[in-house]
């Protein structure tokens, strides 16, 4: 089995090799897409001819499969899939679509042109039927079926049936004017298509199961009908009595009918009787429908059938697969059921019921006489049978028996006898009983390798000589007489070989082969001895029989001789044309019946039985033109007396001219490979195919130095044409650019002047556009103030609103400042009231301890005068180093300065052991003292920045206010000083010596609360960060002076106590 793959290819072969005869399958076609994915095909539809078939594909792709010529051609690209093909319209070259977004396209397969457009169903279109005119088509959804015009292509009715019921299908009946409707209910009606009237309604059988119609077919002849649904019966209907002829019962395999299709046959006249059927399984089953019995089926489980068309001449059957791919099956290789021969036409009826049909008819052949099978009048028709002659041998009868034997089972005896009964034989079966008299070999393969030759080069200008109107016949006998020329040299060189050969080509015009080997045939043995005398006529056989015309009639052969006729005037004409030009086409097939049943000189006798049968009017012709036109034109002739008269010819010619004497007998053609024919002249046929080949090189070369010189011609012609044309339109061009020139000139001056207007229309626009643009910016200009001056009131609001926050949040704080400051005052009062208590305390324990030690005291002083000197410079230079830190304004320097100091008096105090105790008691006032201090200094600088440098008089009058309040002590004794001293010493070089009762101005300004310094930081942040730099700087110089001062006291307190 062959595959072909058509892939993206929109035209080639078919099949490569020509299939082998005897296989079912004849090719496989497949197609593949990209990345070796395969396109199913969905439907496909058969011509009427049976020859070309459509195929659609899952992409919408349709192509055109023509058998007959072995060619595929892509016809259009819809776009979508197809759910319903159709070709069998009026105008063959067109075709009808339905696809799947519910509309019918009409096409043409040769332009590829989209003809029509039919819109109007609202589902999917299940099946299209075409009348038997190809006029109108019905198209079938679920819902509805429409009748469409194909000449207008409008829709002309439409069914509408009720949504409970559904439409199966509906269809044209071959060869009427009824539409049949198939409903969902199994009910059927007959329509008339002209006047959609109800003709009649097939009943609904009542007995047996329901059915549930799905599939229908129909014969040719539109008599019978078949139908099946869900399940394994079918129904058969006749459409003349509107009955129900009989139910067929399936194999069990089968439960649900899928397609119904019957099998045209050449020979039964349209009623078909073979019906095939596809089952749910995939496997179409093709059944005799009288006698049931099932003939053949195609696909199996592994390779199963979605759907099946029969092409209309029952040759080929064109099966879509499961797998996607089409398969075409050859339906006489498919089973030998339908090879055999047709049943004899002598038979007899076994019983004589009316009723019995065709199966019960028993055939019975008999040896001693020949009955044909009897007719509605009863009348029964005796033939004789030709028996051997008396002396022949057991070994003679076995040669004759042999020899009369013919394939397929025929007895050449016997099919003699009921020609020379009938005198023809049944025009039914004439074709295979030609077959089987012949003994056509049906050599496929060495067909093949003559027809892949192509067409013989004798041949290809055939139309010119032979104009034939259809192309299919020009192309069939173009392909046999090129068949016949590559199998022997010289029919490519005989002149008259396309009229023998013509009439078989007409006639077997659909099965080349055949033909091929009929035309073969019979010039093997019905032409012998013709081309010895190539390229003359065949002298021989003409003299052959010229002699036995002079044997039978002498009085016309002489009319003959005197009139100048010879024998290549009225038998060649006869002979090379095989009678086709004086008989018409069923006398021409009455005569060849009995040339093929008989000897092959039966054709010379033929052609002096027809001569002489038409002795009269050749007697009363004298002109040779009125012969010429006489052997070349149909007469009024009886062909039963010509053959009568041949047979008589043939049994009353004396031996010795008899041309059987001088002719072989039949030889049929050899199987396998065919004869090698070379009973001709070769040298001449050499030499006049090399002389025919060399003129026709001559002539190719004459041919195309004279398209040359007519190309040169008509290039001269051409280019003097195009000269002259060029100076015409030199002129014209001339002419014309004068005019536009003027033109030009004119439209110029318009132009100037519509400048001009158009200059000062511009002007005009300008000024409008510059006062449009000044009012316009003024107006911008307007909008900008405004929106400044909602800015700006809006920042007025914004400033105002945050300034009253700002005076709330400030004057509340005020408050609490004033609270907290209130409270602090109350706090000092009460720590100023519990000091001077202790230091009341202090002060009198002090008195008495000074009393005590003050007199050990005076006597060391004396020997410590000298180290008070020391130290009076020590503090010199102390009040040195002070000063320079007072300029650098480090608090950690005057750390450093009193902790010198500390170690100085540290050292007066390990000298002066006596006043050890009395500076015990200095030292634990003196750390009372500096926390209280302390503690009020952190006050002071948490709540108000530091005091201003003190002026140079008020340094020395805190510096000597400690001095002056202590002079009361001086008239009691020299003790008060000394523990004075110890005081001041105790407390640190940086703490300020100040009276807690006392109301100076720095206490005042210390206490008070400056409320200006909030308003100056929210105006500018520079100058608050400026005004606490300066404050800084001021704070320390304050704690410098602070400590200077403290140590001049220290130092006038160590003088008070040297002295």
């Amino acid at each position: 089995m062959e595959v072909t793959d058509i892939g993206n290819k929109e035209e080639g072969k078919i099949w490569h090799r020509k299939p082998t005869p005897g296989k079912s399958v004849l090719v496989t076609v497949v197609r593949t897409a990209q990345q070796a994915k395969t396109v199913r095909f969905l439907h496909v539809a058969f011509d009427t001819t049976g020859d070309s078939f459509l195929a659609g594909d899952h992409h919408g792709n349709i192509y055109v499969f023509d058998i007959s010529r072995n060619r595929f051609r892509l016809v259009q690209k819809t776009g979508q899939a197809c759910t319903s093909l159709a070709f069998s319209l009026r105008r063959t070259t067109e075709f009808l679509v339905a696809l799947a977004d519910y509309t019918i396209k009409c096409f043409d397969k040769d332009t590829k042109q989209l003809v029509s457009w039919m819109r109007g169903h609202e589902g999917a279109v299940s099946s299209i039927s075409v009348h038997s005119s190809g006029r109108y088509a019905i198209t079938t959804s679920s819902d509805t079926a429409q009748l469409w015009d194909l000449d207008t292509f409008q829709r002309k009715r439409k069914l509408n049936i009720r949504q409970s019921v559904g439409i199966q299908r509906v269809f044209f009946l071959p060869l009427s004017n009824t539409i049949l409707s198939c409903f969902s209910d199994d009910s059927i009606f007959a329509w008339e298509s002209d006047t959609l009237f109800c003709k009649y309604q097939l009943p609904v059988p009542d007995c047996g199961p329901r059915i549930f119609y799905k599939a229908f077919a129909v014969t040719r002849d539109g008599k019978s009908l078949a139908a099946g649904g869900r399940s394994n019966l079918l129904h058969l209907w006749c459409l003349d009595t509107k009955q129900l002829l009989r139910v067929i019962q399936m194999p069990t395999q089968v439960r649900t009918v899928r397609q119904l299709e019957f099998l045209p046959d050449s020979f039964d006249g349209g009623a078909s009787q073979t019906l095939g059927v596809l089952s749910q399984d995939g496997v179409m089953r093709f059944i005799h429908i009288h006698t049931c019995k099932l003939l053949f089926h195609v696909g199996s489980h592994d390779e199963s059938i979605t759907t099946v068309a029969v092409s209309p001449n029952g040759r080929h059957i064109v099966a879509i697969m499961d797998n996607g791919s089409v398969n075409i099956y050859s339906v006489q290789s498919l089973t030998q059921e339908l090879n055999k021969p047709p049943p004899s036409q002598v038979a007899v009826v076994s019983g004589g019921e009316a009723d019995q049909d065709f199966s019960n008819l028993k055939v019975k052949v008999r040896s001693e006489a020949v009955q044909r099978p009897t007719k509605s009048s009863g009348r029964r028709t005796q033939v004789k049978t030709l028996r051997p002659p008396a002396g022949t041998t057991a070994e003679d009868k076995e040669f004759l028996c042999e020899q009369n034997e013919l394939p397929a089972g025929l007895n050449k005896k016997r099919l003699v006898a009921l020609l020379k009964a009938f005198g023809e034989y049944p025009a039914k079966y004439r074709m295979f009983v030609w077959r089987s008299l012949l003994c056509l070999p049906e050599n496929h393969a060495a067909y093949s390798s003559l027809t892949d030759k192509g067409l013989h080069s004798a041949f290809l200008t055939l139309h010119e000589k032979y104009p034939i109107k259809s192309h299919k016949l020009l192309r069939g006998l173009q392909r046999v007489l090129s068949a016949l020329a590559h199998w022997a040299a010289i029919f490519g060189e005989v002149e008259y070989l396309p009229l023998v050969a013509f009439p078989f080509v007409k006639l077997f015009q659909n099965n080349p082969m055949l033909c091929f080997e009929v035309v073969a045939t019979v010039i093997v043995n019905w032409c012998q001895h013709w081309f010895e005398y190539f390229p003359n006529p065949p002298l021989n056989i003409l003299n052959m029989a010229e002699n036995v015309l002079a044997h039978h009639d002498k009085e016309l052969l002489q009319h003959l001789v005197d009139c100048g006729v010879t024998s290549q005037l009225f038998v060649w004409p006869l002979l090379e044309t095989f009678f086709s030009e004086v008989l018409t086409r069923d006398e021409w097939l009455k005569l060849f019946d009995n040339i093929f049943s008989n000897h092959p000189s039966f054709l010379l006798m033929a052609c002096v039985a027809y001569i002489i049968c038409c002795r009269e009017p050749l007697l009363l012709c004298s002109q040779k033109q009125d012969f010429e036109y006489f052997f070349h034109h149909r007469n009024n002739l009886d062909v039963g007396a010509m053959v009568k008269e041949a047979y008589r010819l043939m049994s009353s010619t004396p031996a010795d001219i008899h041309p059987r004497a001088m002719l072989s007998d039949f030889t049929p053609l050899t199987k396998g490979q065919y004869p090698v024919f070379n009973h001709y002249p070769e040298f001449i046929v050499e030499y006049q195919s090399r002389e025919k080949e060399k003129i026709r090189l001559q002539e190719m070369e004459y041919l195309r130095e004279r398209q040359e010189v007519s190309a040169m011609r008509a290039d001269f012609l051409r280019r003097q044409a195009e000269e002259e044309a060029f100076y015409a339109q030199q002129e014209l061009l001339q002419k014309a650019e004068e005019q536009r020139r003027n033109i030009l000139s004119q439209e110029e001056e318009k132009l100037t002047q519509q400048r001009a207007k158009l200059a000062a229309m511009k002007r005009e626009l300008k000024v409008k556009e510059l006062e449009l643009l000044d009012t316009t910016r003024r107006r911008f200009l307007k909008h900008q103030q405004d929106l400044r001056a909602s800015q700006i009131q809006r920042l007025d609001q914004e400033i105002s609103r945050k300034m009253t926050l700002y005076d709330q949040e400030t004057a509340a704080a005020v408050q609490d400042l004033e609270v907290r400051q209130m409270e602090m005052e109350v706090q000092r009062k009460q720590l100023e009231q519990r000091l001077l208590k202790e230091q009341e305390h202090a002060g009198r324990e002090d008195e008495e301890q000074v009393e005590r030690r003050t007199r050990p005291a005076e006597r060391e002083g004396e020997s410590y005068t000298e180290l008070l000197r020391n130290a009076e410079e020590d503090m010199q230079s102390r009040e040195e180093s002070l000063g320079g830190a007072r300029q650098l304004g480090l608090e950690s320097d005057w750390r450093e300065v009193g902790e010198r100091l500390q170690q100085a008096d540290s050292g007066q105090d390990r000298t002066r052991e006596g006043l050890t105790e009395t500076d015990t008691v200095g030292d634990v006032a003196g750390r009372k003292w500096d926390e209280v201090m302390t503690l009020r200094a952190l006050l002071q600088d948490h709540h108000q920045p530091c005091p201003s440098a003190f002026t140079d008089g008020e340094r020395q009058t805190r510096i000597r206010s400690p001095c002056l309040s202590r002079d009361p002590l001086h008239r009691h004794g020299a003790a008060t000083p000394v523990r004075t001293n110890s005081f001041t010493t105790a407390r640190p070089a940086g703490s300020q010596v100040l009276c807690l009762n006392s109301s100076s101005p720095s206490e005042s300004t210390s206490t008070n609360f400056s409320l200006d310094r909030g308003r100056a930081q929210l105006d500018s942040s520079e100058r608050e960060l400026l005004k606490e730099i300066r404050e800084l700087r001021q704070k320390l110089a304050a704690r410098a002076k602070e400590g200077s001062s403290a140590s001049s006291q220290s130092v006038h307190t160590l003088s008070s106590i040297s002295q």
